[in-house]
Formats: structure tokens, sequence, C-alpha cells
């Protein structure tokens, strides 16, 4: 039996750093919502357990045995002695530590074929359970729909339902490691930041709206990302003067950013420019759910 999932994009169109825990990791309040591309990825039940990686980006991976997928698979297993294994075929897109979640959307596809092919519900709670043990960012991959995320990113807000928003995202070529730019922002444990509160977010609003409130928050990770990448500052700087955007920013730790428009015809053609002006560098418009 050979199962596909989709893994899209995360965009984090806001990321509130609220403070560093005892822990050593840090609460966040985040808005975030999902691209409708991204990788691939296949489950064969029948094949030998392992993972196969190929595609444009496939480069960027590091030792197979580490990758999210295969920790994934191995935290359900754990619980779901039920699941049947199987060798994943990975074919990646998305560049890797972009801040874009792609390695934690890689990994809640795995989930979501492991439950398939075990005739697991979604909504059980070992699904969930694995997803948190693998890493920060999966829980919030499992649905791909936009919701606010807190906490380490294990607590999860309803459902939102935003209007189309026509976004181009935009990666300069530079790998970021998350833990770095944390390093940079130099919250020590259990000190609290004061960057300021999240306004709050509701569903349906309108697209003018919902840019008036994103515009109210922020990505606290993005100066300091900033002072680790310069090229960052640039990029939003190349994306906000392109006509008709309504919002630049940097998603996650980046260094991708992204930038809003109003309509699917604005986004394609600042997309077109981008890309002709900057050809070492992956642009991509898209719609966000």
């Amino acid at each position: 039996m050979r199962l596909f999932e989709r893994a899209p994009a995360k965009i984090n169109l806001t990321l509130h750093v609220l403070r560093r825990r005892n822990d050593g990791f840090h609460d966040l309040e985040s808005l975030v919502a999902f691209t409708c591309f991204g990788d691939v990825l296949t489950l064969d039940t029948d094949a030998a357990a392992g993972l196969k990686v190929d595609g444009p980006r496939a480069g960027a991976i590091g030792p197979h045995e580490d990758n999210l997928v295969l920790r994934a698979a191995r935290n359900l297993q754990a619980q779901a002695p039920e699941c049947r294994a199987g060798a994943f075929h990975l074919f990646k897109s998305l560049p890797a530590a972009a801040g874009i979640g792609g390695g934690s959307s890689d990994a809640a596809a795995a989930l979501r074929l492991l439950a398939r092919a075990g005739n697991i519900n979604a909504d059980d709670p070992r699904i969930l359970s694995a997803a948190a043990a693998t890493g920060s960012d999966v829980p919030v991959c499992l649905e791909r729909r936009a919701r606010m995320m807190r906490g380490r990113g294990e607590v999860l807000g309803p459902v939102l339902s935003l209007p189309p928003l026509y976004a181009v995202q935009v990666n300069p070529g530079i790998a970021l490691e998350t833990r770095a730019v944390f390093g940079e922002i130099g919250l020590q444990p259990g000190e609290e930041a004061d960057f300021g509160s999240h306004p709050e977010m509701a569903t349906g609003l309108s697209f003018d709206a919902l840019v008036s409130l994103l515009r109210r928050a922020r990505n606290d990770m993005e100066d300091a990302a900033s002072l680790l990448a310069p090229v960052i500052g640039h990029v939003i700087s190349v994306l906000a003067a392109a006509r008709g955007c309504k919002l630049a920013r940097m998603s996650g730790s980046g260094a991708t950013c992204f930038g809003l428009f109003e309509t699917r015809t604005a986004a394609a053609k600042a997309a077109r420019v981008i890309r002709r002006d900057h050809p070492d560098w992956w642009t991509r418009a898209c719609v966000l759910r």
C-alpha cells in the first residue's frame, strides 16, 4: 500500500517571544498560516523501513537517521505498535533551516501517513503526543490550518477563518539555526521579555482588518536574525517596495520573509519582478490559509 501526503510551508504571520523558561525553551505567541505547496511525503507500507530523500532541496538535508520524519515515526510507533512501518520517500522542495517549518511539516505528514496506514483517528491523543515529542512546531503542522499557537508550540488555539492572503515568500539562500537566533535575543532562563502584548485575533476578519491587526504585532526574532544575516533586511525592503504589498515581515527564525498582497495578480507580478532582479533567491507566490 502506497500513501502520500503534502507537507506545506508554515508561515509565522506574527511571532512574539514572551519569556525564556527555566528548561531553556521559550514561550511564544504566534499566528501561523500554511501555504498551498510544499514537500511531498510518500509511505510504502510493503517496503522495508527507511527514508529516501530527493528533489531540488534534498542536498540541504542532514543525516537521514536524524530526520524528523523518522523521529516522528519512532515516537508514534512507541505509543501505537499497530502503526505499519515502511519506506518513506520525501520529495524536498522547501528550503531547510528557513523559518517556514519544512522539517516540522514533513514530520507531521509522516504522522498523518502512519495514522492512515494504521487506521488511527486523526484526533487520537497519541498522534498529538508523538508530534509534541518530535518538535515544537510539529503539533500545529498536523492540521495545516491557520490558528494561534502558544507555549513551545504545543498549545493550539481554534482554527481561524482568514480572508484570502496572497503572499510572496523569499529566501535569500541563508540557513539560520533557530538556537542561534534565540541566543542573539539573549534572554536568560526565567527572564520575561517586555516587547509588548499580542493583539487579540478573531476569526472571519476582512483583509484590511487582519492586516491592521498584523501591523500591531511583529516578529520578535527578526532583529536578532538580521544581525546574523543582514540580507534579511534587504529582502524585507525589496518585498515592502513591491507594488501592492501591504505588509512585509520575516517568518519564524528566518531567513525566509514574506509580503502580503490584496490580489493574486499583484502577488504574482511581484514574484516575477523579484525573481528577475534576484535570480539567486528562492521566490514563490502562494495563497495562505
